[in-house]
């Protein structure tokens, strides 16, 4: 594989199940170390950086939110140093967090429960993705991050995620083709290997393994 990925740009990866998608993401999103090949960030080798520093510039919203017993507030502001109450409030408004904190008796200081059971998969999301905003980071990686809800909440989780790429250079994996139909590229995998890649009309017309993709998902 040989990719190059220009700041702010949407990328979108596609391919059939075992493609390699969660191993490109993986090792893109600084989660695995890779034994071969280069990486580059910014035209330097991220083997150069500290891997503290490198990780400061990436946030990860997938569709298994970490969550932790402790209250919303500390959900959110988890790994976000130096950052103050006001832009804890900031970031839960523009995420639509505060809609579902302001019903709760205790607010921000509101207990999850293990994994945050106590909410909904939506509500957990949101709180993820208002823990992205905080953080503010160049590079964003979005993991199936709608693939766990019900229709109406992806629709609403969908609006959040559109303002948290605004500016960011994200990698989304998908396999609701309908929802990275706007990316300024897409890449499609097949067995490890980039096999098509262009925006959703040019892969469309192409008649090849992502219009396959497609076909199936809306014929089905």
């Amino acid at each position: 594989m040989d990719l190059a990925v220009r700041a702010g740009e949407k990328l979108s990866i596609n391919g059939p199940w075992g493609s390699g998608k969660t191993t490109f993401l993986t090792i893109a999103g600084l989660l695995e170390e890779f034994t071969s090949g280069e990486y580059h960030l910014d035209g330097v080798d991220v083997r150069e950086y500290r891997l503290t520093d490198l990780r400061s510039q990436v946030s990860l919203v997938s569709q298994d939110v970490v969550l932790f017993n402790d209250t919303i507030r500390n959900n959110i502001a988890f790994n976000a140093v130096g950052k103050t109450e006001t832009q804890v409030e900031e970031a839960s408004r523009a995420a639509n967090v505060m809609e579902f904190v302001a019903q709760q008796a205790q607010g921000f200081d509101t207990m999850l429960t293990d994994r945050g059971q106590n909410f909904s998969g939506g509500q957990r999301q949101r709180i993820s993705i208002a823990r992205a905003l905080l953080k503010d980071s160049p590079v964003l990686i979005l993991d199936e991050a709608t693939a766990a809800l019900d229709n109406e909440s992806e629709r609403k989780v969908q609006q959040e995620l559109a303002l948290l790429m605004q500016g960011r250079t994200t990698l989304v994996i998908a396999h609701r083709l309908s929802t990275v139909e706007n990316a300024d590229r897409i890449i499609v995998l097949d067995q490890g290997r980039i096999v098509e890649m262009g925006s959703h009309r040019d892969l469309l017309a192409g008649a090849g393994l992502y219009a396959a993709l497609h076909g199936m998902q809306f014929n089905a």
